[in-house]
């Protein structure tokens, strides 16, 4: 990566360019800030873009233009789509079965990576990506994964997947595009699948030996007994899904910080519960664990608290939330059961578990006598939380982070929506930014998602870096700095094609990683087709070569979207690209190099 560099500044000191001298500057002083302070990417890459607009480098369109890009917006709008999926329980139903119960990591990531990989080859990889993203993360948490060693494999084996049909990706269209205008035939759907094939079955391989060695946990370090409250909390199964199910098929067994005590059927406890058990309508589950379990258990459709007062408060279920509430010594309800206290009607919020002390409470929750130092759970509206944070009657109440029921009876409708989207865009239809905003209106307009819910999923950090890297990609074009390594790049190649192939790839690996992939694409084409006809050689493998290499951008978060799409959900840094994406970028190197001028010889 530095040769190229050193060649660029190398040309510019012949030609004296401050504006590109100045660009080279501002940009490894981005990479340096990133890497080595480990600041915030989208507040480094947004000082690179103010600085080479203070100095004049980019006019303020220029600076900004990202804002308004098509590929920024579709992100945004898939945000939107993808947070209808989790908040009307959609993808958990439909993830759930088809990922199912892993033995381990291995077994884990080649789970997550299938089903993408598979869809990446007939839509765009930013909408599969954009969906997978919380519905891995629910899965990873409810099976004890790390997040982070399953995100980004399978990021990677979209890429790779992306790269098996000529609609997997923007960029492959983008290239057909170019190859189109020169010889007024684009490339057919079924060109790249011989290169991306085999890239997708060896990238899968390092895939899934090297992240156990390369990719870290990136969990907090802290164990489940670092959290003292251990709730008790009795459910009961509803009719539907559940019914007639095993504890295990129901996944009710090994749930992470919590386990299921006893049973309650029809007054018969059944207190060493197996997991061939059948859950029957009216069954009274008592769970006992944590409050992050019991966030978990909540969005389970078929089961619902076994206290019916919860359905007796105005507002509906799916617009409440969860509120840990210390009990005080002052707390009128002291010495009282919540029954006999009438805490629902005092404080317009229904008791759903009670922790004490790690002591496990076997009595109904309407039966259970308050006591100073206990912490409550509760199910209430938002507002509960302002009215009781300055009560005396509680020492501390804080909300629950992510605890609202789903909205489960809107589940049918968010995947219509998401069908209808994903077909429309597939079919070509209407373009791809059409489809996701269409769709992002329409959970909104359907109440999937509230406007409010709507603005909150979007991830405005993902999308500021996707916009400013954008100026930074437009400054090194308009100085003339992405053409000066360039050039220097291809002619220190030589003539010898396989020589002058690997350059070209290299190059357009380079921007892929600094700029955005349709870019690198766009700038490394017509260097490489003029060298193609230089050397009176097929254009084919060259086509290839910047095909993949403008696609595959593994080493930076920079490198492709949907790797800054990842970033902040999986708890990366810029080093976990580095050091796992470095190998798979030269790997998926070696394999095009050698398999290129064998499937379209020179």
């Amino acid at each position: 990566m530095i040769a190229p560099f050193a060649d660029a500044l190398a040309f510019l000191a012949a030609t004296p360019t401050w504006p590109a001298a100045l660009t080279a500057i501002v940009l490894f002083g981005v990479l340096a800030v990133i890497l080595l302070v480990q600041r915030s990417p989208d507040m480094a890459m947004l000082g690179g873009v103010i600085v080479l607009l203070a100095t004049g480098v980019l006019s303020p369109t220029e600076a900004f233009r990202g804002m308004a890009n098509e590929g920024m917006l579709t992100v945004a709008a898939l945000f939107v789509v993808a947070a209808a999926m989790e908040r009307t329980g959609a993808l958990s139903v439909l993830f759930e079965r088809v990922l199912g119960r892993p033995n381990s990591l291995t077994s884990a990531q080649a789970r997550v990576m299938a089903l993408p990989a598979f869809l990446s080859a007939v839509m765009n990889n930013t909408p599969v990506v954009a969906l997978m993203v919380p519905a891995v993360r629910d899965w990873a948490k409810k099976n004890r994964l790390s997040v982070s060693r399953l995100l980004m494999p399978m990021n990677d084996a979209v890429v790779l997947g992306g790269l098996c049909t000529l609609v997997g990706t923007s960029t492959n269209v983008i290239v057909s595009g170019l190859v189109s205008h020169e010889t007024g035939q684009p490339l057919a759907m079924f060109d790249i699948t011989w290169l991306g094939v085999p890239l997708l079955a060896i990238g899968s391989v390092y895939i899934l030996s090297a992240s156990r060695f390369l990719l870290k946990d990136r969990r907090p370090a802290m164990s489940e007994s670092d959290d003292p409250r251990q709730y008790t909390l009795e459910m009961v199964v509803e009719e539907g899904p559940l019914v007639g199910r095993t504890i295990e098929a129901a996944g009710l067994r090994g749930l992470a910080g919590m386990f299921l005590m006893e049973i309650d059927r029809d007054g018969h406890v059944i207190a060493a519960v197996a997991p061939t058990e059948r859950l029957q309508e009216g069954d009274r589950l008592v769970f006992v664990g944590d409050v992050d379990s019991i966030v978990d258990l909540q969005k389970i459709r078929g089961l619902r608290p076994a206290t019916d007062q919860v359905f007796k408060l105005d507002d509906p279920r799916s617009e409440r939330i969860l509120v840990e509430a210390v009990v005080s010594n002052s707390c009128p309800l002291v010495g009282r059961t919540i029954r006999q206290g009438r805490f629902r009607s005092t404080y317009d919020a229904v008791v759903i578990a009670v922790a004490r002390n790690g002591e496990r409470l076997r009595m109904k929750m309407g039966d259970v006598s308050l006591e100073p130092g206990d912490t409550v759970l509760v199910e209430a509206s938002p507002q509960f939380v302002e009215r009781q944070r300055s009560s005396r009657d509680f020492y501390l109440v804080s909300e629950v982070h992510g605890s609202t029921t789903p909205r489960h009876d809107h589940s049918w409708v968010a995947l219509t929506i998401l069908t209808g989207m994903v077909a429309a865009a597939a079919l070509g239809l209407v373009p791809m930014i059409t489809a996701a905003m269409a769709a992002a209106g329409m959970v909104v307009a359907t109440r999937c998602l509230t406007s409010s819910e709507a603005r909150r999923a979007i991830e405005w950090e993902s999308l500021l870096l996707i916009a400013a890297s954008f100026g930074i990609a437009r400054a090194m074009d308009t100085t003339g700095l992405a053409e000066a390594i360039a050039t220097s790049t291809v002619a220190a190649a030589g003539n010898d094609p396989r020589w002058v192939l690997a350059a070209v790839y290299a190059l357009a690996m380079l921007f892929t990683e600094l700029m955005s992939n349709n870019a690198a694409a766009v700038l490394v084409f017509p260097i490489a087709w003029q060298a193609a006809a230089d050397l009176d050689v097929n254009y084919m493998p060259f086509v290839m070569a910047i095909t993949v290499a403008a696609s595959c951008g593994f080493a930076t978060p920079m490198g492709y979207q949907t790797n800054l799409m990842i970033y902040g959900a999986g708890g990366y840094r810029f080093s976990d690209y580095l050091r796992f994406g470095g190998p798979l970028n030269l790997i998926v190197m070696v394999v095009t190099l050698a398999l290129a001028p064998l499937i379209w010889p020179f």
